[in-house]
């Protein structure tokens, strides 16, 4: 079955590193691009940083640009995001999500699988 695993998340002091992985099984990864969101509590799910099946193209949320890199390996399944700078407003539960369509998109109802998430907390 389709599965992605996020794990790295943690506290973190602002100013401070995370890097977040994603582990896929269960689908063709290399077809699909690749993305990571968040949610804050009560705000809804927002989109962080995209990239192509290839890793050749990226994309980034204006408040994340700058800060962090979104990255991905086909050989090994997975998907990272590095942060660096953290701020807390970047307090969140991660999701990573897979989207087979043509480009790359904000939108979270247009993604085909999801991860569990994983909690990323950064304390001033």
């Amino acid at each position: 079955q389709v599965q992605l695993v996020e794990s790295g998340g943690g506290l973190v002091q602002a100013g401070g590193s995370l890097r977040l992985s994603c582990a896929a099984s269960g689908f063709s990864f290399s077809s699909y691009r690749m993305a990571w969101f968040r949610q804050a509590p009560g705000k809804e799910r927002e989109f962080v940083a995209g990239i192509s099946w290839s890793g050749g193209n990226t994309y980034y949320a204006a408040s994340v640009k700058g800060r962090f890199t979104i990255s991905r390996e086909n050989a090994k399944n997975t998907v990272w995001l590095q942060m660096n700078s953290l701020k807390p407003e970047d307090t969140a539960v991660y999701y990573c999500a897979a989207f087979v369509g043509v480009l790359i998109t904000t939108s979270p109802g247009s993604y085909d699988y999801w991860g569990q998430g994983t909690q990323v907390t950064v304390s001033s």
